[in-house]
């Protein structure tokens, strides 16, 4: 079957149908259906592993404007199931493009459905929650697809990491030509990166404070992490419920029982709060945007914080936990966005500092992982 526009849908496991127009690989696609809030970085959305087994529907009206370009993927690879916009562009204007969304869509084939109204889904997903759906091209029966929608499993319960860790060890050197942050002085540190589903411009951040990165695969034993002899340890982003990656949690549990400085982001950040004693809950429609305010329960400062999580750590169960303290509050639902122990050498963050969208309110985070380290070697 030809590549191209067609007529489509999108079916929710409630039976709600939008019917737009098809655009990118003609194909099916099923998932967890989200929105996302951000006004651009379409491209870091798509290749993001973190939105594995998701649809995602984007709230800002016109989505393809600037195309797509090598530079701007954030992993080697499209992870997530369908993408829904309300008005396709797809003659791009920007000299960086290379490919049309269109086209960078069909090579990856990854369906998507335009022309819905978009506002109207968004409603129901923050009223109802976020629900599994079905993105399909015609021909297509209806009805059947209602049904499918149905039946699709929650995300809860998913252990999606499996899908989207690399399969072995690699080093990674490359910074970037400006930094968040002020320049790293001193030696250079070893890190050991877990890759959880791990974002390409969290890579850059980590060189640009100051470390030697070796990413090493999800269910990598700690003994074999520990035995790189690294300064520190990374865990990162990644997709679905971070009580299912049952065997994270004692793999972190060992490295916090070796005193090695850790830091967490996301998915990163909720294992450790498993690891620590806490539990996870999964959230209504959860937080998927690049303007959600995160307060500095210390310094009592309002950031601007990129977010992607369907789940939260559960602040009732961590409050249980000996020497945890809560670090960061969201502001609009007061979930937990930041932790650290009053110990041991170890913090983590629910948002994104390496996003920065717009503001840099969260990049000294990385500069703050750098002096953890150090100061374990004063």
């Amino acid at each position: 079957m030809s590549e191209g526009k067609s007529e489509a849908v999108l079916v929710l496991s409630d039976g709600t149908v939008y019917r737009g127009t098809g655009f990118g690989a003609r194909m099916e696609g099923a998932g967890e259906v989200v929105f996302h809030t951000g006004m651009s970085g379409y491209q870091e959305i798509l290749t993001d592993p973190s939105y594995a087994g998701q649809i995602v529907a984007m709230t800002y009206p016109e989505i393809g404007n600037t195309g797509c370009n090598p530079l701007d993927d954030e992993s080697s690879g499209v992870f997530l199931r369908g993408f829904v916009v309300r008005d396709h562009v797809d003659f791009p204007s920007n000299w960086r493009s290379r490919e049309s969304l269109q086209e960078f869509l069909v090579r990856h084939r990854v369906p998507g459905i335009s022309g819905i109204d978009t506002r109207a889904l968004v409603r129901r997903l923050r009223t109802a929650g976020a629900m599994n759906g079905i993105v399909a091209h015609a021909p297509f029966d209806l009805e059947a697809l209602r049904s499918r929608a149905g039946a699709l499993p929650s995300m809860a319960g998913l252990n999606l990491v499996d899908g989207v860790t690399c399969k072995k060890p690699y080093e990674w050197r490359e910074g970037t030509e400006w930094t968040l942050h002020a320049a790293a002085t001193g030696p250079r540190r070893r890190v050991v990166a877990y890759d959880y589903g791990i974002k390409r411009n969290i890579l850059r951040e980590l060189v640009n404070a100051g470390f030697d990165v070796t990413v090493v695969p999800a269910d990598t034993p700690a003994r074999e992490a520990l035995a790189l002899a690294p300064d520190g340890v990374f865990l990162s982003n990644g997709p679905g419920d971070p009580a299912a990656v049952s065997y994270a949690i004692p793999i972190v549990r060992e490295l916090i029982a070796a005193r090695v400085p850790i830091f967490g982001i996301c998915l990163g950040h909720q294992i450790l709060g498993l690891a620590l004693g806490g539990t996870t809950r999964k959230l209504r429609f959860g937080h998927h945007g690049a303007n959600q305010p995160a307060r500095d329960e210390q310094s009592r400062r309002v950031m601007i914080a990129s977010e992607n999580h369907g789940f939260a750590v559960d602040a009732a169960a961590l409050a249980k936990a000996q020497d945890v303290e809560v670090t960061h509050v969201n502001l609009n639902d007061d979930t937990i966005e930041g932790l650290r122990h009053r110990r041991l050498p170890l913090f983590s963050v629910q948002y994104h500092p390496e996003a920065s969208p717009g503001p840099h309110d969260t990049a000294y985070l990385f500069r703050r992982f750098r002096e953890l380290v150090e100061s374990t070697h004063a």
